[in-house]
């Protein structure tokens, strides 16, 4: 009897890691090291890349998930100390690092045309503009996205899945990787797209309240409101400069704002948004007729969309509306993230587009190119599926007002500095609230030389356009350069 239960348990043990094989499952802690050579800015030079897991635990030492990263390390470096650590995150909040891996600041690029849009065949490059030269980096994937899962089938999900939990699992587990790179000396950064600017705002204090890790600098691409309150005035005006864009890029502003630049045309916008627009949308039913169509006048001058719809509307035009009306007489729709990408909609009527023309695109991009780059240039080899967004809702967004939590920050940290890289024909999270931000985290004015906004040509992922892709990585340069004091050097008030 005692044998046979010996061999019935050795046959389960057998059976249970057969199962593990089959489903490949990422282990909770495991790497992979690989090495590569990449030229940029004209400088050849090696790099070490490692990927795989490493755990997050509970309270009684329990792996009971598995994050995903990948580290690249520049091989010449003699003073490892010295050298910046830049830590990515993308957003969703369901989505992996995939975005600026492959496509902005990492060693490789996917192939896509000047523009951003999706070649065939598919297929990975080296990417001349990548910041490896002058740092080091560290793409992470949160729970449920890339490669990263829940371990334990009982683990509670309200741990990972909402805006404090995540912030709070994040810094822990950085805290156990700076401690196994041996980056505590180092000069860090966070470097969040999306909603992963709402992540890295929240962990700039985290990681100093909580970890006793301070940071150098905190880049913010195409920002969220990061919670700041708009209230319903303003939520409906600081579009404007935004729409603007988009018309002026599909030619359908007047004449004599078509003929200025993009750039030199926007400022004109902006001051009739702050000065105009916003006092007009606060006074709804008492703003007199004739005040009310010469607002309405201006909003269609500086939007393509007719003085008509817009008092049809009560000057609220939404951003769905907006993708859908703009070009709707030439039969398409404009993309919500990026929006000189079109869309084709099953009928011309409606309220909003059918789908997301630019995300589609982008999936259709990056999908086949970050499975192939895992398997053939990382060798990392699983039958997991890459989440390129992943299952994480219900997501908790109590408590979410993460840009106050970065103000704090930098006001705990004289040495943290905060960059804002936004493009101009992003339609989710536009530019000139990513500026608004910036006026609202700090009312006070203390802290502006230490923030500076960049904006480019393009939309929500600038970089996939090759000329913001150069341009965006030289500033991400300047930022590092600029916010990493000699050493020695003290940082003051």
């Amino acid at each position: 009897m005692r044998k046979r239960t010996m061999l019935m348990m050795v046959l389960l043990t057998v059976l249970y890691v057969a199962n593990l094989h089959a489903q490949r499952i990422p282990w909770a802690d495991s790497t992979i090291v690989t090495k590569h050579e990449v030229t940029v800015k004209g400088q050849r030079f090696g790099y070490t890349a490692t990927t795989g897991t490493q755990p997050v635990w509970d309270e009684e030492g329990k792996p009971i998930a598995a994050v995903h990263y990948t580290y690249y390390e520049r091989n010449d470096v003699k003073d490892r100390d010295a050298r910046p650590l830049v830590i990515s995150f993308n957003g969703g909040p369901g989505s992996g690092s995939v975005w600026m891996h492959i496509a902005y600041t990492g060693p490789r690029l996917l192939n896509i045309d000047d523009e951003g849009y999706p070649l065939q065949p598919y297929g990975i490059k080296e990417n001349p503009y990548s910041i490896l030269d002058v740092a080091d980096i560290v793409f992470v994937d949160p729970i449920n996205t890339g490669y990263s899962r829940i371990l334990d089938k009982n683990a509670d999900r309200k741990q990972f899945f909402g805006t404090n939990a995540d912030i709070k699992y994040l810094a822990e587990w950085l805290n156990t990787f700076v401690s196994r790179t041996n980056r505590w000396p180092s000069p860090k950064y966070l470097i969040g797209e999306s909603y992963g600017t709402t992540r890295v705002s929240g962990l700039a204090l985290e990681l100093q309240n909580a970890q006793w890790m301070y940071l150098n600098g905190v880049i913010l691409v195409s920002p969220t409101d990061l919670g700041i309150d708009r209230g319903t005035a303003l939520e409906k005006a600081l579009r404007w400069p935004y729409y603007a864009a988009t018309a002026w890029f599909h030619k359908a502003l007047p004449a004599d704002l078509q003929q200025k630049d993009l750039t030199d045309m926007l400022p004109e916008v902006e001051e009739f948004t702050m000065n105009e627009l916003i006092p007009a949308i606060a006074k709804g039913g008492s703003l007199p007729q004739a005040e009310r169509e010469q607002i309405a006048a201006k909003m269609a001058r500086y939007s393509g969309i007719s003085q008509k719809v817009i008092l049809q509307h009560n000057f609220d035009i939404t951003t769905s509306f907006f993708w859908k009306e703009l070009l709707r007489d030439r039969g398409y729709n404009v993309g919500r993230l990026d929006s000189r990408y079109l869309g084709i909609d099953f009928k011309e009527g409606g309220e909003r587009p059918d789908y997301a023309a630019e995300l589609t695109s982008w999936l259709h991009s990056f999908t086949p190119a970050i499975n192939y780059y895992y398997k053939n240039h990382l060798n990392y080899q699983t039958d997991v599926k890459y989440n390129m967004f992943g299952p994480v809702h219900p997501w908790d967004r109590s408590n979410d007002n993460t840009g106050l939590n970065l103000r704090q920050a930098m006001a705990q940290n004289p040495y943290l500095h905060v960059m804002v890289q936004s493009g101009y024909y992003d339609g989710a999270c536009d530019y000139f609230n990513a500026k608004y931000n910036l006026w609202q985290m700090d009312p006070s004015g203390k802290l502006l030389d230490r923030t500076s906004f960049k904006g480019y040509r393009s939309g929500h992922m600038m970089y996939l356009r090759k000329q913001d892709l150069e341009t965006a990585n030289e500033d991400i340069r300047e930022f590092i350069k600029n916010s990493t004091p000699a050493k020695g050097q003290p940082a003051k008030y």
